[in-house]
């Protein structure tokens, strides 16, 4: 871990700061919302591997955050046109059209039944058409202030209940071997989001729906960080560690094979034979049947008789 992560990773995990600086040595207390923003290595984000293997981030600083987003530059002739349009705007002084400020598809401004059956994301898009009153940013700087020093919300007990099934849910779901452990860490930031959902209303009561919004943003979250290379969810994959989604072991694997085949000068192999080598180079999935069975729809490998395969990509 590189000094500014150190650095970084005290602030949030102590609530602290040390100076050793011009004769002082001292401790600081630290309490403060963290945004950061980090680009991946070998400057593109590249799916087939977990979020800290593509920053580089140790562990250990990246579970700290209560959200993790995927920002992916993806060519859309739509948004591509407002963006550069809105670049346009600011360089040449013009106003920036209201229907840019959307990051969604632009749509016909749709009347809602109510305001509670709406998704969060719904809430927050801007429809065409739609007037908006931007706020300032010295108002929202004092709106800010005033919100965190004087705004202390309290959760209610059916918000709680919502958390806690929330979080019950994903404890039976996503805990397998290989996959991000679901601790208590996870249901305390989803209870600092519900909080800071409420304040962020000058409201001292966090509400069922503040709950559910912040259970969508969780959600989303999670669909960027586990989504592979395919497009697919995959909770196997760890979030921090060097775990790979099913795809691109199946990668691994099939070289793997390829190499005993060079030695053995044999392409056929038993199911017996491919999960011993599966088991000595650490493959783990959670059903080897269906793991076999994707990778012979996939072409590596050619089913030949009972429980018998032949390496497709094998020169022999």
């Amino acid at each position: 871990m590189s000094s500014q992560h150190q650095a970084l990773l005290e602030a949030m995990e102590q609530q602290s700061i040390s100076i050793a600086k011009a004769g002082i040595v001292c401790s600081l207390p630290a309490r403060t919302s963290i945004l950061a923003a980090a680009n991946p290595t070998g400057g593109h984000y590249n799916k087939a591997k977990t979020v800290s293997e593509n920053l580089k981030m140790g562990s250990a600083l990246l579970s700290r955050f209560d959200l993790v987003f995927i920002m992916l530059d993806t060519p859309n002739e739509e948004m591509d046109d407002m963006l550069s349009e809105h670049v346009m705007c600011l360089h040449s002084g013009r106003t920036t059209p209201t229907s840019f400020m959307s990051l969604g598809n632009v749509q016909e401004k749709e009347k809602p039944s109510t305001a509670k059956s709406q998704s969060l994301k719904e809430k927050l898009k801007v429809h065409k058409g739609e007037v908006v009153d931007v706020i300032p940013s010295q108002l929202l700087r004092k709106y800010i202030s005033y919100a965190r020093k004087f705004v202390q919300p309290h959760i209610t007990p059916q918000a709680a209940q919502v958390l806690q099934e929330f979080y019950l849910l994903l404890r039976k779901n996503y805990m397998t071997q290989d996959s991000t452990p679901i601790t208590t860490r996870q249901l305390e930031s989803l209870i600092r989001l519900t909080e800071a959902r409420a304040r962020l209303e000058l409201r001292t009561q966090a509400t069922e729906s503040d709950a559910q919004d912040v259970i969508n943003l969780m959600i989303y979250s999670m669909r960027d960080i586990y989504t592979n290379e395919s497009g697919v969810l995959d909770f196997r994959r760890a979030q921090m560690g060097t775990g790979m989604s099913e795809k691109s072991q199946g990668k691994k694997f099939i070289a793997i094979l390829q190499q005993v085949s060079e030695k053995t000068n044999s392409s056929l192999f038993s199911v017996q034979q491919i999960k011993k080598i599966a088991q000595d180079a650490k493959i783990q999935v959670k059903d080897f049947g269906a793991f076999i069975f994707s990778l012979n729809n996939e072409g590596f490998l050619l089913k030949k008789g009972p429980k018998v395969y032949q390496l497709q990509t094998s020169n022999f």
